[in-house]
This record gives structure tokens, sequence and C-alpha cells, in this order.
């Protein structure tokens, strides 16, 4: 959908009026004047914050999935045998590969489903800070929120190994914290984002910082692999946690809440910035929460973040074992396989941000447009190719490949529902992040005990029937989405005198 002509008329129910990312009203030359004299992007601070912040989402998340694979290492393989799934339908044909290994470490007796409680605690603490993490964030800004919550993190990570010395009960109390440290992040980088992203690059910057999360999985899935069989498994916490400490300094010393409290900014930049986002942010002191929770807008993000969340966290947690039981690859292989789709995630993120922003700005598209299309691309592309891969049985490359597009494709969403907030409600996005993050992660802790449930015999057909559910999920959510998402600000997020101009 291309934007109307400059001056065109612009009403409230209208989806055509999107034409800018900017206030309904605004004409077309107000925002192509922002782009003509954009800031330069090299060594400028809100590119320098987008870096930093990836780094940063790269420690979270090896922080989040290090345990899922020292776990192996973790438990006695005595009484991981009694719980072997392995399915005997697809032929083995992964050749063991014989590793000279460190075997000192400590082992545990723990059954398969106290692992569960153990993977599954960290979300029991997530998800209680998402929106308590977002009002703090729009009271005093993300900065120290963002920061304290990986170091904390890092922290409890550093005591992971003393914490299983003394049984299940305070690891899963101490994996719990950590996720409510890390609960507060991404409601706090949104609320950083809402003073620091110029609306024509905010698909850019956003899918910049995000995209460390995904490599973080891509390389500490491996790394932790290779800790655990050279040296020990407590020394993947010990690392990772050492980490997040060393990026929580650089953050502290080099970040700004804003571009008006930054050192080092330069006078152009923080102008172009500041005018960027005059007409978009809100002066009112309180936060308007019953318009904000009858915002139709609001739940389309909601349901597709859920929707996407549902195939996003069971495949993030079962891949391994799908991996292992029903494709028959062996340990070696399913580390580096398991990390391949999120590799190929991280770069479609990368390039859908630019893509999006280019679209918006040089295209003339509307936001929502673009909004739309990158959603519908990043939902029912996954789902296609995942009903595709539990279909065509034991054909390991194939199912892999398809797997491996399922996950890169879902990507298109870092510039779709997942940065729209920033869109209807700048000055509240850290809050609506907090309220859609705590929907979508309910599948993390829901998901897995489902498609586990689904597949007592571990036979193909029970995997296919977990695929198509997440497919159809994921579909409902695009379709959802893509019929009452806005891609302009809503008028319960703007203050009095905008709000009278408009």
């Amino acid at each position: 959908m291309k934007s109307p002509g400059p001056g065109r008329a612009m009403n409230d129910g209208e989806d055509s009026t999107d034409s800018t990312p900017l206030l309904r009203g605004a004409p077309r030359a107000e925002a192509a004047s922002e782009d003509t004299h954009q800031a330069p992007v090299c060594c400028s601070a809100r590119y320098n914050l987008a870096i930093l912040a990836f780094f940063g989402f790269f420690v979270l998340y090896a922080l989040r999935v290090n345990l899922s694979v020292a776990l192996v290492d973790m438990v006695d393989s005595n009484t991981t045998s009694e719980d072997n799934r392995t399915s005997k339908e697809c032929a083995e044909h992964s050749t063991p590969i014989k590793v000279l290994r460190n075997q000192t470490d400590k082992r545990y007796q723990w059954d398969a489903e106290t692992q569960g409680w153990i993977l599954g605690s960290f979300f029991y603490g997530y998800i209680i800070t998402q929106i308590p993490g977002g009002y703090i964030a729009s009271k005093v800004g993300g900065k120290l929120l963002l920061g304290f919550g990986v170091l904390g993190t890092a922290i409890f990570t550093l005591f992971t190994p003393l914490a299983a010395d003394l049984g299940v009960g305070p690891l899963i109390v101490l994996r719990a914290l950590e996720g409510l440290g890390e609960g507060v992040t991404f409601p706090a980088m949104h609320a950083m984002w809402s003073t620091w992203a110029p609306p024509l690059e905010r698909s850019k910057l956003l899918s910049i910082s995000y995209a460390g999360a995904q490599l973080g999985t891509v390389i500490s899935l491996p790394l932790s692999g290779i800790i655990c069989y050279y040296m020990n498994w407590t020394y993947v916490f010990y690392f990772f946690g050492t980490v997040g400490i060393f990026w929580f300094i650089l953050w502290i010393w080099l970040v700004s809440d804003t571009p008006e409290t930054h050192k080092r900014i330069s006078h152009y930049e923080k102008e172009y910035i500041l005018s960027s986002l005059k007409n978009q942010l809100s002066s009112q002191k309180s936060v308007p929460w019953i318009p904000m929770l009858k915002s139709l807008p609001l739940w389309a993000i909601v349901v597709a973040h859920f929707s996407y969340n549902w195939t996003f966290y069971t495949l993030l947690t079962l891949l391994p074992t799908y991996m292992k039981e029903i494709l028959r690859f062996n340990v070696q292989e399913n580390g580096f396989l398991s990390a391949v789709p999120y590799f190929g995630s991280w770069l479609c993120m990368i390039l859908s941000g630019q893509a999006a922003d280019n679209l918006r700005a040089k295209w003339n598209f509307s936001t929502i447009w673009v909004r739309r299309v990158f959603s519908l691309i990043g939902m029912i592309g996954p789902a296609v190719f995942l009903v595709a891969a539990g279909f065509i049985g034991c054909d390991y490359s194939l199912a892999v490949a398809f797997l491996t597009i399922s996950t890169t494709l879902g990507g298109f969403c870092s510039s779709g529902f997942s940065i729209n907030h920033l869109d209807i409600a700048p000055s509240y996005a850290g809050i609506l992040l907090g309220i859609t993050n705590t929907f979508a992660t309910i599948p993390g802790m829901v998901g897995p005990v489902i498609a586990k449930s689904l597949t007592p015999d571990n036979t193909v057909r029970e995997w296919q029937t977990v695929f198509c559910i997440a497919a159809a999920i994921n579909v409902f959510g695009a379709m959802f989405f893509t019929l009452f998402a806005k891609g302009e600000v809503q008028n319960w997020a703007l203050s009095e005198h905008h709000r009278h101009r408009n």
C-alpha cells in the first residue's frame, strides 16, 4: 500500500491514513525532510547504542540457553538412559565421534521430570518482571534497569555450580531469579529506543540490537558444548557470567538514557533525533492504563507475539530433542545443526530491518503496510516450512533445511509486530512490550510441556501434530495482526496539546 500524497486529509479509522510513521495528519513532506537531513550513521551515538545493545542481548541469550547444553553433562548418564526415547522409525545414520574429554566434573541424579522443572523455572521469574520493568523504565529510564538486569543474571549464573551442589530446590530458585533479572531487559530497551530511535530508522536500530539474542543462541550452544568437552560444565557458567559483568561495565560507561544526557553526542545528531520525535512523545505524567488496555492495536500485537513465541519456544527447547530422537543425529552434529537455524534468523533480522526502513523512507510505503507484510512473511512462512518438515519423513537433509528456513523467516517479525509498540505509543513502548511479552512468555512455559504430552511414543506422526498445532497458532496470529494492527500514534498515547492539534 503506497502512501497518499502530501496534504491529503486523513481520518482516524483509515488504514491508508498511515502514510508515515509520524503523527496522523502529518504531511509526507515532514518525513521526507527528516530523511533528507538524516544525521550520519558512522560513529553516531544512536548506532553505538544499537551495537552495545546487540552485545547485551547476545550475553542475555547466552546466559539463558547455556544451561540446556550444560545440563547434559550435569546429569548422570545412568539416570537419563532410563528415559531414552529414541525413535526407531528413522534409520541410524550418524557415526559417533570419539572425543578425548574431561570427565572429572560432578554428576547429579536428576530424572527427566526434574530436568524439565530446572529448565522451565527461568520463565516463572521472567514473566513476573515484564510489566513492572516497562513501567519503571518509563519513569526512570532504561539504562540502569537493563544494565542491572544483565548484571544480576550474570552474577546468579556464576553461582549456578554452587546451587547445583546444594540441590534441585536452590538451583530452581536461582534460575527463577535469573528470569527476574532478564524480564526487565526487553521492556527497558524498548523504553530507551522510544527516545533514541528516529521513526524512519526504528526497524534498523531495533533489529540490530535485538539480533544479538539470535547470535547469542548460535554461538553459546556449540561453545558451551566445547567448554563441557574440553574443560567441564562449571566453566560454562563461569565464562558467560564473567562476560556479562564485563559488558555491564561498558554499558554503564558508554550509554545514556536520552540524547539530551549523552556526553559525546554531536549537536547535529541530537537535534536530528529530537526533531524527528517532537510530535510523538507524550508529556503526561500518569500512564493511561484504561485506554491502553482497551486498545485493539495493542491486543493485535499481543496475539501476534503469543503466536510467534509458541513456535519459537517449542523449537528452542525441543529442536535438539527432535534432531536426536527422530532424525538420529549424534551429539556433535546436533549441537551444530540446532544452532544453524538461529544463525539464519540473525541474518534475516539484520537484513529485514534495513529493507523495512528503506521501504518506508525511500519507497513511500506506509508504516502499517510494512509491519503487516513483514509479520505475514515472518509467521506464515515459518508455519509452511514447519509443517513441511514434519511431513517429509526421514529425509534428514531436507528436514534440517526446512527447519532452518522456518526459523530464518521468523526473523522478518523483528521489523513487523515486534516493534509496532513504538509506532502506536512511543512514550509507553516499554510498558506495552511488558504487557505483550507477559502473554508471549506463556508459550515458553506451556508449549514444550504440551508438545511432550503429544509425543508419548515419539513417532513421526506425533511430531507432525506438534508442528501442525504450532503452525496453526502462527497463522491465526498473523491474520489477527493483519486485521487489527495500526501504524500511527494512538490518541491515548498523546499529550493533550498534541491531541488537540490533531
